[in-house]
């Protein structure tokens, strides 16, 4: 998937640093990533999340906070509210560039402030929160002893993941100041609460209130033995399958480009340009991608054409007898087809007319499962040879190629 870095301003003024993670097709929708506190968008959990949803098909805008990772400013003089600014930059940006900012995601703080900004980002239609705070003031626990040393002298250098940070008094008199659970009863939009019941860091009660607080609709996923940071990848991908599939029931239809051959029965293909041989096919509402594998310098992407072909016949094979045994009445419980192709020496086929060079030839192995006797299990192995790829495949076939287009374009 392709990934590509960009920047834009923040909430304060400051370049904030970012990345986009898209598919090589259009996206269906496009997603807001916010990162855990002092984290960054490269954080193990930020990177698998958004190659996830991108995979799923979702165009992802991850980005660093005001004075984290690649982004400039000072951490010090940011807080609470000034990442809720910069979540509404980044939504300004990414909706002005891209496409509208469908799907808020936020992990730990980030959470909470997806919470926050939602009610200033219009064109948001889902949120999910993955291990979130209820109370964004939550994150002050973690400032231990210092705590005593901010009040009294006005900031602190704290150590958080072993990463000295200088945290203010107006970084805490901001927290204090968040009326998050009204936000969360007002977010009028689908919620998802995702949180692992084991969470060391973020107790998963912050997750209850946080489910109780909201309207539906609603929905609460367990992320079982995973930990805070969603450092383990399977961890993360779970979680953006999750996203993902909960995401589609509230998010807008595909993009309308992704139809265009949806009615005059013609296929399209494209190279996309992220490696050397991928292409974009669609056909109708279908999309997917094509390539060849690594061994032959593709990116293996994608089915490789000889692939398809295969799978084609495998296709038809399946649902042709699926039709012949409903129209007599057969006991046949399923289908399996296992194809391969290879090229072979025609001197190796008795029954073929070539008897020089090469031949494609494709292995076909039909599964068929349910009560049926020998000789019903044998008409439908002559009905297999019977699909309409089939025939294609052995008959004539007149392909017409024409060029379209200005010349030199």
């Amino acid at each position: 998937m392709p990934s590509t870095r960009v920047e834009f301003p923040g909430g304060q003024g400051a370049v904030l640093a970012a990345r986009i993670d898209a598919p090589e097709m259009p996206p269906r929708a496009w997603a807001l990533f916010a990162h855990c506190f002092t984290c960054s968008k490269d954080s193990k959990a930020a990177a698998y999340i958004a190659r996830a949803l991108a995979q799923a098909g979702f165009g992802v805008l991850r980005f660093d906070f005001t004075g984290l990772g690649g982004s400039g400013g000072d951490f010090a003089s940011t807080n609470f509210s000034s990442n809720v600014d910069d979540l509404v930059a980044a939504a300004d940006w990414l909706r002005s560039h891209h496409g509208a900012p469908a799907l808020l995601v936020g992990h730990s703080l980030g959470g909470a402030a997806v919470l926050a900004a939602a009610h200033r980002i219009d064109d948001a239609r889902a949120v999910v929160t993955l291990g979130a705070p209820f109370d964004p003031g939550h994150v002050a626990r973690h400032f231990g002893d210092d705590l005593q040393v901010i009040a009294e002298r006005g900031e602190a250098a704290v150590t958080l993941a072993g990463r000295p940070f200088t945290i203010r008094r107006a970084f805490l008199d901001d927290l204090r100041g968040q009326a998050q659970g009204e936000r969360i009863r007002t977010l009028r939009r689908p919620l998802l609460v995702m949180h692992a019941p084991g969470d060391s860091v973020v107790d998963v009660d912050n997750a209850r209130a946080i489910f109780e607080a909201a309207l539906h609709p609603k929905s609460f996923v367990s992320l079982d033995d995973a930990d805070h940071l969603l450092d383990r990848e399977d961890d993360a991908r779970f979680a953006a399958g999750v996203i993902a599939a909960w995401a589609a029931r509230y998010l807008p239809p595909a993009p309308a480009a992704a139809q265009s051959a949806a009615d005059d029965g013609w296929i399209e293909v494209e190279e996309t340009g992220s490696s050397a041989y991928t292409v974009a096919i669609r056909a109708g509402s279908h999309r997917w991608l094509a390539d060849e594998p690594a061994s032959v310098g593709g990116a293996d992407a994608g089915p490789s054409p000889y692939d398809l072909l295969a799978a084609a016949l495998g296709a038809c094979t399946a649902m042709t007898l699926r039709m012949y045994a409903r129209q007599k009445g057969l006991p046949l419980q399923q289908v399996r087809v296992r194809l391969k192709h290879a090229k072979v020496h025609a001197s190796d086929c008795a029954h073929c007319e070539t008897k020089a060079g090469r031949i494609d030839r494709i292995e076909r192995e039909i599964t068929i499962d349910g009560a049926l006797d020998e000789m019903q299990r044998q008409r439908l192995l002559e009905i297999a040879d019977k699909c309409p790829v089939h025939r294609t495949l052995h008959g004539e076939v007149d392909v017409v190629s024409r060029l379209t287009g200005d010349a030199g374009r």
